[in-house]
């Protein structure tokens, strides 16, 4: 009989995505049978109602006198703030019969028998529902958040939040670049709606350059991190709204895909369109001094201002260069102050006066690595320890020396033998490697300096990659020909004393109020050639170099990531947002945030022709061309 057919409709009381708040009624209209739009034999039969209210419940949770649902599902992390992964379902006495679970698990079951089919549920629906030990510790805590819920009220905490995000709504309306387009694009919040205090505390946008294009939300996430602020990025696992707010077809979805991208990557912008947003969410915690940092973090970040010229006159900023843009130039008072070598990826590299050039680049530099215990490549943004060991190579002796402040015995490896010659095959950063590993005394060694397990490798000589036009995966490579070691994208990185001159000095202006003075060298970007006698950034426009009696490509700038935060003192590694946050205030083009410029060696080799061995050696002078 239809009329005893169950149905459920479920719905949310307020979007994850937009903030955007739905009718309750709807409840009422469910309940009573009085759809619109659906086919009548879908009315037929009973309906029962669900509110998702996980996110309503922090700042307007549904009144059940008023709209009487069945179900209720709700988020303590939501409404607290702690602890993450629990939540509720609440069920109307007279909704517990019609769930019957058709499996049960560890504490569900009054009494099972393992060979034959049989089961006795426990009786109550909390104890059928409850699949395994619950969350007791976490169930405990909640006690402390409704007791601030019960002490502030519900009313007092959404008339706080909806008036801190209506003022932050308001203010981002307002922001302007100096060409008068809109900066902020905010989604499911109408700009006449914006002074209505039942608005959610949560606001979803995007931001446009002047020029229209768009910042990805990677970038506006990671310039929010070096400022102190959380927020979330992505389609925060609502594709259905996303697709809507960000006018993506089916097709653009599945071409999205077949790109490369799925949930949780960098890939925030494909082919001119955003592929998911930023959120920020203001609770009962949050205060206006929050607000106004945010605003002022977007002010400074991503709005354009007009550059007065000394005649004042206001100048666009692409008006503006600071080198200057010759078709061929000599600098004859460019040297090669420092060079320096990285024999394991992520180890202390050592300096040298002269140093052997390879058809990867430096010799030795970068050809060994640690492997995790799961296959993952180790580094300095996983394993922080690993700046600890310092490694030196003598050339005359044929070999690698390591060590670390938790062994007490130096490591010495042969550059020509101890290797097992089992060899494998790793993926580091998308790039294929063939690897011959070493006896287990040396992985021992490493692994009680990092303190966890790990496998020591050398790339074949015979195997290093080959970097071509489109790596795995349809990754872009820069190069075109060249082979790498365990480098990331170029042979080698190029640091210019004066460009960290010029760094430093904006970091004192910006610590002159009062906070921790801080200073930088070329060694904390991990360089291999260090130069002076050049001007501030004048290596960003030189297309190759000769030094000496060996020529290198410029691949472009090198984008930083917060591993030139870290640095080491007293044995300790120190993490601080500096020098990122300073240099995202003026080296930031297209999302990336640039200093120093990689190079490739031109060995002039071809297939299995042999090249005369060429040296690097430090005072040489350098000589470029744009």
């Amino acid at each position: 009989c239809p009329q005893n057919n169950w149905n459920l409709f479920a719905f949310p009381s307020e979007c994850n995505f937009s903030g955007q708040k739905f009718n309750l009624n709807l409840v009422k209209l469910i309940k009573e049978g009085n759809l619109v739009g659906l086919p009548s034999q879908q009315q037929q039969g009973q309906w029962m109602v669900l509110i998702d209210a996980a996110k309503g419940c922090a700042t307007e949770p549904p009144n059940l006198d008023v709209y009487p649902a069945d179900f209720v599902v709700c988020s303590f992390y939501k409404i607290f703030g702690y602890p993450t992964g629990l939540g509720a379902l609440i069920v109307k006495n007279e909704a517990a019969s019609l769930l019957n679970k058709t499996y049960f698990s560890g504490g569900t079951v009054a009494a099972s028998i393992a060979d034959i089919d049989f089961v006795q549920k426990r009786k109550s629906i909390e104890q059928v529902l409850e699949d395994g030990t619950i969350s007791f510790l976490s169930i405990a805590s909640l006690q402390h958040g409704f007791k601030i819920i019960e002490m502030l009220t519900t009313s007092a905490i959404a008339l706080h939040t909806s008036s801190l995000a209506t003022y932050v709504r308001k203010k981002m309306l307002y922001m302007k670049h100096r060409n008068k387009k809109n900066v902020c694009i905010i989604y499911g919040q109408e700009a006449s709606k914006v002074a209505d205090l039942k608005t959610s505390p949560t606001i979803t946008f995007n931001l446009k350059r002047e020029d229209g294009t768009w910042f990805g939300y990677r970038e506006v996430e990671k310039l929010a991190s070096l400022s102190g602020i959380h927020l979330r990025t992505g389609c925060f696992c609502n594709p259905g709204a996303c697709a809507k707010y960000l006018g993506l077809s089916h097709s653009d979805l599945v071409s999205n895909f077949e790109a490369g991208h799925v949930c949780w990557d960098d890939n925030d912008v494909i082919k001119g369109k955003p592929t998911g947003a930023v959120r920020i969410s203001f609770g009962y915690i949050s205060t206006y001094q929050d607000a106004e940092e945010f605003l002022k973090f977007l002010q400074s970040s991503f709005v354009s201002k007009p550059i007065a010229s000394s005649n004042g006159h206001t100048l666009s900023m692409n008006t503006l260069n600071l080198v200057d843009n010759q078709s061929q130039q000599v600098v004859p008072d460019v040297r090669l102050k420092s060079i320096i070598i990285y024999p394991v990826k992520s180890c202390q590299g050592f300096s040298v006066q002269s140093w052997p050039l390879a058809a990867g680049g430096l010799k030795y530099d970068r050809e060994w690595l640690l492997q995790g215990s799961g296959g993952e490549i180790l580094t300095q943004k996983k394993v922080p320890e690993l700046a600890s060991i310092r490694t030196l190579i003598n050339l005359e002796l044929g070999k690698l020396f390591v060590e670390s402040p938790k062994r007490k015995d130096k490591l010495q490896i042969s550059l020509l033998e101890n290797l097992t010659h089992l060899t494998a095959e790793v993926d580091v950063y998308g790039q294929r490697y063939e690897v011959e590993s070493y006896d287990e005394n040396v992985n021992t060694w490493f692994s009680e300096a990092i303190g966890r397990h790990c496998t020591f490798m050398r790339c074949s000589s015979s195997k290093k990659s080959l970097c071509t036009s489109t790596g795995q995966n349809g990754r872009l490579c820069r190069d075109t020909r060249s082979k790498l070691s365990f480098v990331n994208e170029g042979q080698l990185l190029l640091i210019s004393e004066e460009s960290v001159s010029d760094l430093n000095s904006r970091l004192s202006s910006s610590n002159g109020n009062g906070k921790q003075h801080v200073l930088v060298d070329a060694m904390r970007f991990r360089p291999n050639i260090v130069i002076s006698g050049s001007t501030p950034y004048r290596e960003d426009n030189w297309k190759r170099l000769h030094i000496g009696d060996a020529y290198f490509t410029s691949m472009g700038g090198c984008n930083r990531c917060q591993m030139i935060n870290l640095h080491q003192n007293a044995g300790q590694v120190i993490k601080s947002k500096e020098p990122l946050a300073t240099l995202a205030s003026y080296r930031r083009e297209k999302g990336k945030i640039l200093f120093g410029v990689l190079l490739n060696y031109e060995d002039g080799s071809s297939g299995e022709e042999t090249v005369a061995e060429r040296w690097l050696q430090v005072g040489q002078e350098v000589h470029t061309s744009t």
